[in-house]
């Protein structure tokens, strides 16, 4: 397997009732009871009758005049138990048990039929119309009650059987399927209502780890003490699932990008402080967490799900036990796999060290925002790596981050270590591309850093693979049968191009040497960098060219270094 990179809340109108599961929005399961009752009868005598014997029996009773009138108390509040009258003005009673029927109701509601019709053509009749069971007139209090006791009986058979498909058995979380039908509810709610909604997905680090040493049975008990630790950190309105595996999510209705953030390092931290007790044995684990808010371009309930689970995969590439937002992530186009790109294999062979652009000087944690600028500036990049005086990766500074400071004229002199990101995704030098290719398609970010021991040695960036595979493919079709003197052609025109190019920044330093400006090092690093970009395009033909079989490449963008 590849390694993956490293208010209060607002009541729910009564008349909104569109798929929304028949469970508490935390997930945990509660006791079913029937009691809430419809009664719809155009004879007020009649439905005042029946409303007293089924108050005296513990029911909660509503009242209907018509069909119509009955219709619309079931959209707004969902009851138990319907008890309709056949001859009703309007809409009747088989027409209101099909209309009902055909209602996306949040559970299922038993309906009764009152009638003085006997004949089973009649039966059959109101049965089809979905209808469960017939009352015959004249009505005795004790047949009634003993008719809705019965019908409670197999409600709340079906609705515990419901209960236990929504849920996972053994965390007793919301399952994947009913957490996505209230998400897909609360997104809809928040996009109607303008109001925030954000999304948490979190993954407990190294569990295969816990599994594979301690046994299945002691990873079943971390699962149930995350579950529970989960369900104390969770608001009433927040709605915890088991996604998948050791991975959980939470949605966090009402909470915006940085309150969510907020609640999930409360939540990481209460996790990495409870111990674990399975048996003789004790432990205690940790957990990375993503976070995402809803953006104004995030268009669908799985786009939310999606950029909590890209902030979820730079959460565990950064280092784990830790939060990561979609905001830290940038928002760019997200782009997606498909399997008919992978039919010819140009990832063959290749690692990171044969693609990344080296690095020539990288930043020092207590150059200054001034220094830092003018480098960004002259050499025409927009983010470098910081390291120690050992030469250890300790971060990553862009133009971004000094923005910050600029706005103050003290600003200019803070150390970029007081700016810097202190959490980089990295890869080692020989990491294959298309581990890094496929992070790069899945996540927001641009670029990554390639460190050899913890020291950074290049970058590898959605700009270099483009590069990279635009040379590859263009030297491949000229390699074709038939087209040798094109491959001619093109490796002509590309060296020579390369070499224009070169020529050109040797130029450019030989005249800053004449001028000597106060910023030199700026001007001759942005240059190195330049002609070290130039030789990758070179390096990538070369390697096509001279390896006809298809072999595995031999040289790499690294060897510009040396």
């Amino acid at each position: 397997m590849s390694p993956r990179p490293t208010v209060a809340p607002e009541q729910r109108p009564s008349g909104h009732t569109e798929n929304i599961p028949n469970v508490e929005p935390s997930g945990v399961k509660t006791p079913i009871h029937v009691r809430n009752v419809i009664i719809a009868d155009d004879d007020d005598l009649i439905r005042k009758m029946l409303a007293r014997w089924l108050t005296r029996a513990g029911y909660n009773v509503r009242e209907a005049t018509n069909g119509t009138e009955a219709l619309r108390i079931v959209r707004e509040q969902p009851p138990d138990i319907v008890i309709t009258d056949w001859e009703m003005p309007g809409v009747e009673g088989p027409q209101l048990c099909h209309e009902i029927r055909q209602l996306p109701l949040p559970h299922y509601v038993y309906l009764l039929i009152l009638t003085s019709r006997n004949d089973p053509k009649w039966v059959v009749e109101g049965l089809e119309s979905g209808a469960d069971d017939f009352l015959s007139k004249p009505i005795r209090e004790a047949e009634l009650v003993a008719r809705l006791r019965a019908a409670a009986r197999i409600l709340e058979g079906e609705r515990k059987l419901q209960q236990l498909a929504r849920t996972d058995a053994l965390t007793g979380l919301l399952s994947q399927r009913s957490f996505y039908d209230i998400l897909c509810y609360e997104f809809q709610r928040a996009r109607r209502t303008n109001r925030p909604l954000s999304c948490a997905m979190l993954d407990l680090d190294f569990f295969k780890r816990i599994n594979d040493v301690y046994g299945h049975p002691v990873g079943d008990v971390v699962l149930k003490v995350t579950a529970d630790t989960l369900l104390r950190s969770c608001r009433h309105s927040d709605v915890a699932a088991r996604y998948g595996g050791e991975e959980f999510c939470v949605l966090l209705p009402e909470i915006s990008e940085a309150q969510a953030l907020k609640w999930a390092e409360r939540f990481r931290e209460m996790l990495r402080a409870t111990e674990i007790v399975a048996g003789d044995k004790k432990l205690t684990v940790t957990c990375s967490v993503g976070v995402s808010g809803l953006y104004e371009d995030t268009l669908t309930p799985e786009q939310l799900l999606d950029q909590a689970d890209q902030a979820l995969l730079c959460a565990k590439r950064t280092g784990r036990d830790r939060v990561v937002t979609y905001q830290t992530v940038n928002q760019n186009v997200e782009f997606d796999l498909d399997e008919s790109h992978r039919r010819h294999d140009l990832f063959e062979g290749i690692l990171a060290e044969h693609v990344m652009t080296p690095i020539v000087a990288p930043l020092q944690g207590d150059e200054t925002v001034e220094h830092v600028a003018a480098y960004f500036l002259r050499s025409r990049i927009s983010s470098a790596p910081v390291v120690n005086e050992n030469g250890q990766l300790i971060g990553i500074v862009s133009e971004k981050d000094l923005m910050e400071a600029i706005t103050s004229s003290e600003g200019w002199n803070r150390p970029i270590s007081e700016l810097m990101r202190p959490h980089v995704i990295t890869y080692p030098a020989d990491t294959p591309v298309r581990v890094i290719y496929e992070f790069l398609c899945r996540v927001a970010m641009r670029r990554v850093i390639i460190t050899d021991q913890g020291v950074p040695v290049g970058i590898v960036s959605r700009a270099s693979l483009l590069r990279w595979f635009r040379n590859l493919v263009l030297s491949e079709r000229a390699r074709a049968k038939g087209q040798q003197l094109a491959a001619d052609n093109t490796a002509e025109d590309i060296i020579q191009d390369a070499l224009n190019q070169i020529g050109r920044e040797r130029d450019k330093m030989a005249q800053k040497l004449v001028e000597k400006p106060p910023d030199l090092c700026a001007h001759l690093v942005g240059a190195a960098s330049r002609i070290q970009e130039i030789a990758v395009d070179i390096l990538a033909f070369a390697s096509a060219v001279q390896n006809p079989l298809g072999e595995q490449f031999g040289c790499g963008a690294s060897s510009v270094v040396d």
